[in-house]
């Protein structure tokens, strides 16, 4: 059986804190290891418990989360954070992603998606909410109306991808994993790794994040 994910809950509200960790506490993947009042007490925490992931709100007493996560992130760049907060404009957003955070979700998000979010994070991967992967999108595009479509002939000179490693591109912005990819896109695990070494060295990047937001600066990648 594997490792079940060590998770630190970071919410100042005791009920709603208490709440989140007795839902954890009901997933086999995940272990519940501390609790955490504010940002301070949660980078100490981190010190000291070494948990995989940090679920952490963003208003906090103290020390906010976005200054919580920051100082985690550099003093222990193993650990990944992913963000679970009510706060959905796009400063809050922005704000922690650039912190450091790995996911970012809403509370309204349903048990089975934090599950797979807090999986997904743990293995370096990014997870966001889809209301908060469009503002992201919207927010690397420049927002507006998107530019007119271009000739056929100049998407095929200029994009060098090929359309299925633009299908696995739009999987990874998704937060899905390489079996979610596969299995979404009916194609073997090992063929979407393939897929991924490719998209890498294509785009000149080194992780899925990057992949993404390179392609779709560059015009390569469409999630509209």
């Amino acid at each position: 059986m594997a490792q079940a994910i060590r998770v630190l809950v970071v919410d100042d509200h005791p009920v709603v804190r208490e709440g989140i960790a007795a839902m954890l506490g009901r997933m086999p993947s995940v272990a519940v290891v501390g609790e955490a009042e504010n940002g301070q007490r949660a980078v100490e925490m981190v010190a000291r418990l070494h948990p995989d992931v940090v679920l952490m709100d963003l208003r906090l007493p103290i020390m906010d989360g976005v200054e919580a996560t920051r100082r985690i992130v550099q003093k222990h760049p193993e650990v990944r954070v992913l963000i679970l907060t009510t706060f959905d404009q796009d400063e809050m957003i922005l704000s922690g992603l650039r912190a450091g955070a790995r996911g970012y979700l809403l509370k309204d998000a349903p048990r089975a998606e934090i599950a797979r979010a807090i999986s997904a994070v743990h293995e370096g991967q990014v997870s966001l909410h889809p209301t908060v992967a469009a503002r992201v999108v919207e927010h690397l595009t420049g927002g507006g109306d998107p530019p007119p479509a271009a000739p056929v002939q100049q998407v095929v000179v200029n994009n060098p991808l090929s359309e299925r490693e633009r299908d696995v591109l739009r999987c990874l912005a998704q937060g899905l994993a390489n079996k979610e990819a596969a299995a979404q896109l009916g194609i073997a695990e090992s063929t979407v790794k393939t897929h991924l070494a490719n998209l890498f060295s294509k785009l000149g990047v080194s992780d899925r994040t990057e992949a993404v937001t390179v392609a779709i600066r560059r015009g390569w990648l469409s999630l509209r």
